[in-house]
């Protein structure tokens, strides 16, 4: 790798130096992620052995403490070596959808908006809001957001499916427990290494105004774009830039990527079963719970993993989630059933 990134002629295409460069960059962040990771643990075993023997407790604990923070990175490096698919180390498509049920289910859906954003930035990776589509009251019908960084396809992938809330609903003025759904889409950003044919025939382009903030020039030219694939039904649509343009070749880009998206759930065994849990946004369909009254919890209905802490999790703490999701994937998606909550 590095002889090549040396080669005098690597820069006659540019396309080409530029994958092999970010290629190199990312082998280096993961050899000396793990150097450090050793040097640390090491460090930390040495603190804790002159802490124990000079007597001071202060410096076993934060040594102790530290190792918890180690351990945690330790696995999010464990994970991550497992994400070898072909487009686990793309950028990342995420649409959210509102269910049934109005005011209740939009804000639910922007919820989870939130917390896909909060998780992202978290993460160290840098988000985008390609398409927003406001709710009547409160909340949002629909949004895409683009997530870039490396590995943000492989990380995110599992999270496609229905996600329940259980909450007393803040809409209600008989302050009565309500049950919503939303459903969350992720699919891969389509590289120049990936060609992905798409006929303008088949597809019906549409204009309309952006919703949301914007000014002056929001309100008055139909800027956004909308696509909709009719051999597939898929529909993708833009609203980001101010200009029709930059919106259109932004939505033929997020296009191509859900189709490729489908081709490549074909070739894994559950595509049909996930398929389905696509088509309605309802009870029976549902990937995790998040239950807030009468008592807290989350729970993953895939991997049973569960979380007391719901306020974190919709503050973005995923990470818990997303691996036991990612093992349970690779490991051929076998196990016991698990129980929704009620």
């Amino acid at each position: 790798m590095n002889n090549k990134a040396e080669d005098p002629t690597l820069w006659n295409d540019a396309s080409e130096a530029q994958k092999l460069m970010r290629e190199r960059q990312q082998l280096d962040d993961s050899i000396s992620g793990v150097k450090s990771l050793e040097q640390q643990l090491r460090d930390n075993i040495e603190f804790i052995e002159l802490g124990e023997e000079e007597g001071d407790e202060t410096v076993v604990r934060d040594a102790e403490d530290a190792l918890k923070v180690l351990r945690a990175e330790a696995t999010r490096r464990q994970v991550e070596a497992m994400l070898s698919g072909e487009a686990d180390g793309n950028d990342t498509y995420v649409e959210v959808h509102s269910g049934a049920g109005g005011t209740e289910s939009q804000d639910w859906a922007n919820m989870l908006l939130r917390m896909y954003t909060r998780w992202a930035e978290r993460s160290g990776f840098k988000v985008e809001l390609l398409e927003v589509h406001d709710g009547e009251e409160a909340g949002i019908k629909s949004a895409t957001i683009l997530v870039k960084g490396h590995n943000a396809y492989g990380w995110l992938k599992t999270e496609s499916g229905v996600h329940r809330l259980v909450r007393i609903s803040p809409y209600d003025s008989n302050a009565r427990r309500h049950t919503s759904f939303s459903s969350i889409w992720v699919y891969p950003v389509v590289d120049d290494s990936i060609q992905i044919e798409v006929n303008e025939s088949d597809c019906r382009i549409d204009t309309y105004r952006s919703s949301g903030a914007g000014g002056q020039h929001v309100n008055t030219t139909d800027s956004a774009v909308r696509i909709t694939h009719i051999p597939s039904g898929i529909v993708v649509a833009c609203q980001q830039e101010r200009s029709q343009h930059k919106n259109r070749a932004k939505a033929w880009d997020m296009l191509r990527a859900r189709l490729y998206e489908v081709e490549l759930k074909k070739r894994e065994e559950a595509a049909n079963a996930e398929a389905a849990s696509k088509t309605d946004i309802g009870w029976g369909h549902q990937i995790r719970s998040y239950v807030l009254q009468p008592y807290q919890l989350v729970k993953d209905l895939r991997t049973g993993v569960e979380s007391t802490a719901p306020g974190d999790v919709l503050d973005g703490e995923l990470n818990e989630f997303m691996e036991a999701a990612l093992a349970h994937r690779i490991n051929g998606g076998a196990g016991a059933d698990v129980a929704d909550i009620d």
